[in-house]
């Protein structure tokens, strides 16, 4: 079923935000930092692939991610739904499902044997094609799913996430010069605002994840090494 009345954008904010606490998606550690990616300190950590194993919030979370896109983007923006390997795919088959949408998934890299396809489904020339994934750190990672997609002849100007970190404020920049502009349910502000309003963790620690927040770089180069 096609989504379309829900709650405006903040109360979906907080209501992801509950979501992803309940399910202890969200790690807060000041005290002994995880390290992402990128090989750098954080306080916080979050596992939005959890979601896939319980089903009323998934599908509420489907349903905010559907309508959203649908508010911002418009209701017949899009001919394609593809999923950015691996995180997106689960998310990118349930929001095509609602939006009554073909579905593919792009690959980081071809596969390396047979047709060595980078693009899994059928995707054709002119399709507008809205790329899901689970979250963005800092979009980086978006922009060669993005170029993927625009190889087959396809456009693709519009990505949407369940989490943004919403901390590094170059992201929806960097994006938009690429001609992408990004869709999400909630940020790192709206979880924090959360679990301070549930005393989800003590108040030290969130402290300390504030002062991550506001100025993350500064903190991480703080504590490498």
């Amino acid at each position: 079923m096609i989504p379309s009345t829900f709650p405006p954008k903040d109360e979906i904010a907080r209501l992801t935000a509950r979501a992803l606490l309940e399910i202890k998606a969200v790690h807060f550690n000041a005290e002994t930092p995880f390290t992402l990616a990128s090989g750098l300190p954080s306080p916080t950590y979050i596992d939005c692939r959890k979601l896939i194993s319980y089903p009323r919030i998934r599908s509420t979370l489907m349903d905010f991610l559907s309508v959203t896109v649908m508010r911002e983007a418009g209701f017949e923006a899009f001919d394609n739904i593809a999923g950015g390997e691996t995180a997106g795919i689960p998310f990118a088959a349930l929001v095509a499902e609602r939006l009554a949408l073909p579905m593919t998934y792009v690959r980081k890299k071809p596969k390396g044997y047979g047709r060595n396809a980078r693009i899994e489904g059928a995707m054709t020339e002119g399709q507008r094609v809205l790329l899901v994934e689970d979250l963005t750190t800092d979009g980086g990672s978006k922009l060669s799913f993005v170029d993927a997609i625009r190889e087959t002849g396809a456009t693709c100007g519009h990505t949407a996430v369940i989490f943004y970190y919403g901390i590094f404020p170059d992201t929806e920049a960097k994006l938009g010069a690429h001609g992408v502009k990004l869709h999400h349910l909630c940020t790192w502000w709206d979880v924090l605002a959360e679990a301070r309003a549930q005393g989800s963790f003590d108040a030290g620690t969130l402290a300390e994840v504030e002062s991550f927040l506001k100025a993350p770089r500064a903190w991480q180069d703080a504590r490498k090494g």
